[in-house]
């Protein structure tokens, strides 16, 4: 008889004695007694064992958590909201699985359509954040969790379909982010020199499928945008390019590129008003510090009423956002009057101009290529509501990049909200619905982070939204029947052989970590920490090595 542990019989002979495995009395099938074998799962014990007296035993297998009791998770998407959920999902299922009546073992599987995992953090922020080494690091200790398998280079809809998924896991989360620029709805914007700002962000952080080149010729340069994308771009584009690679780990088309830049002037044009602004207080202090770079304000965007001064201090982060900015005002007062000169003092080869209020109407060409901007003043209430004036100034510029905000990815499969730019689920609860405008909801799928939102807050508010949404999982697979258990193919390698069976390679944790030894190396050749692989190709290589 089986006790303590249950067990599988896989072949079927008639006992003839009893024998100890470990400390579990188990049924022997042409195995003499007091036999101990070492506890193991799917143990044969061989028929040359000399206590056999050359006879078959029986194979026996251990049925763990793993097979049959566990939840199953398929989460699509390596970024910081993926990463998050997964493990959200696993502490609130120890937390409160028990009492759901969930017990607290879950599986989950991580798919990244890339060959390498932390989208947003290593693709989508400027190389020149500190921070964001420090978030990739974390991400990563939470991929090194047994209970989390990573899958990268497969991608949802062409390696694997929803059905693929809804057989073997219990449930199915989005976190699909966005790589695509919202489109630039003005007159000119299909002008040679007009750029999203998604492309050339691929581009400096040597995104597996960007360019390889940039053309970095124009010398008078606009950027559109009030928020963090904005000034990352403004920021790249004013960077010096030995002080960039010495900082961070952009590859050397990068560093090649930036160290061949032309542009001396350089205008962010932002539709409100200094108050109204959606820049971090980090980004603007990276922004201070560019070397040879002076700063140019207009001293009447800082004019603010008493009604606006008192709406911006009501908010903890505007208000920090809103001093900031003074000081920076007080900063490019003191550039100018010692003789346009950088944060340092010494002489600025690059004016960077920083104008709120100004709402760019139209981009102006010139056979075929930009020649101009121009752009509307705008007044700006206490109450975030912008006016136009009428009043239009052109200014001379060969390029123009657009930062308007991102456009989250589509799910085959999946409805989407075009207006909401985000996978289509419930009242903003991360229910997965079959319509954009409501309908109903559909079992089993949810979205999180900027596939349930759209693009809209930083990597930190990533982690409040996993907490929702993995609440509302857990509530629904509660009340599902079988403990949530639903998926009819439970073996735990069942995605290993349906990938295989399609030629798939996914690339996992270890691969990565192999991909991650080498730009270190790589790296610490050049007294670097790291140096990016870019080569979609050579990563496969370095990962399967």
């Amino acid at each position: 008889m089986f006790s303590g542990v249950p067990w599988r019989v896989s072949r079927s002979f008639a006992p003839l004695a009893v024998c100890e495995w470990g400390n579990f009395l188990i049924d022997s099938w042409f195995c003499p007694a007091g036999v101990r074998l070492a506890e193991g799962i799917r143990h044969r014990i061989p028929t040359t064992h000399p206590c056999c007296n050359g006879r078959l035993c029986v194979r026996l297998e251990r049925v763990t958590e793993s097979v049959n009791t566990e939840l199953r998770i398929a989460v699509i998407g390596a970024g910081p909201a993926g990463v998050y959920s997964s493990d959200i999902f696993l502490r609130q299922l120890k937390k409160l699985g028990e009492e759901l009546g969930l017990g607290t073992e879950a599986r989950i599987d991580l798919f990244e359509k890339l060959p390498v995992p932390f989208g947003l953090v290593r693709y989508g922020v400027a190389p020149d954040h500190p921070s964001i080494k420090f978030i990739a690091s974390a991400l990563e200790k939470t991929l090194d969790n047994p209970n989390i398998h990573l899958y990268c280079d497969v991608e949802f809809g062409k390696d694997v379909t929803l059905d693929d998924l809804l057989a073997r896991y219990d449930a199915v989360l989005f976190a699909t982010g966005a790589v695509k620029d919202k489109p630039l709805n003005l007159p000119g914007a299909d002008l040679e020199g007009v750029y999203g700002a998604a492309k050339f962000v691929e581009w400096y952080d040597g995104y597996p499928t960007g360019a390889r080149e940039w053309p970095l010729t124009a010398e008078n340069v606009a950027v559109i945008g009030g928020g963090n994308v904005a000034m990352d771009v403004a920021r790249e584009l004013m960077r010096n390019a030995d002080d960039l690679k010495v900082k961070t780990d952009i590859p050397d088309n990068v560093y090649e590129g930036i160290g061949q830049n032309k542009a001396k002037v350089l205008h962010l044009f932002i539709r409100r008003g200094v108050a109204q602004a959606k820049f971090s207080v980090q980004e603007l202090r990276e922004m201070e510090k560019l070397p040879g770079v002076q700063l140019i304000i207009n001293e009447d965007d800082f004019d603010l009423d008493d009604e606006t001064i008192e709406v911006a201090g009501k908010d903890k982060l505007t208000r920090q956002m809103v001093e900031e900015l003074f000081a920076i005002r007080e900063m490019a007062e003191d550039m100018e009057d010692d003789g346009d000169v950088d944060f340092e003092g010494n002489p600025a080869d690059r004016k960077y101009y920083v104008h709120f209020n100004s709402a760019p109407t139209e981009i102006l060409g010139e056979d075929g290529k930009v020649k101009a901007i121009r752009v509307e003043r705008t007044e700006t209430g206490a109450d975030g509501k912008m006016h136009r004036t009428g009043e239009f100034t052109d200014y001379p510029v060969e390029a123009v990049y657009h930062a308007i905000g991102y456009k989250p990815a589509e799910a085959p499969g999946i409805a989407y909200d075009e207006h909401g730019a985000h996978l289509a689920n419930a009242n903003g609860d991360g229910r997965i619905t079959t319509e954009a405008d409501g309908g109903e909801v559909r079992d089993r799928l949810y979205a999180t982070g900027w596939a349930k939102r759209g693009p809209v807050g930083l990597i930190g508010s990533t982690k409040s939204d996993a907490l929702a949404i993995v609440t509302n999982m857990l509530e629904d697979l509660a009340k599902a029947a079988e403990g949530g258990r639903v998926a009819a193919d439970r073996d735990p390698e069942s995605i290993d052989r349906l990938l295989a069976e399609r030629g798939i390679r996914p690339i996992d944790f270890a691969g990565w970590k192999k991909v991650d030894a080498f730009e270190r190396a790589e790296g610490a050749k050049e007294g670097r920490e790291h140096k990016k692989v870019i080569e979609p190709d050579q990563m496969r290589e370095l990962a399967h090595a």
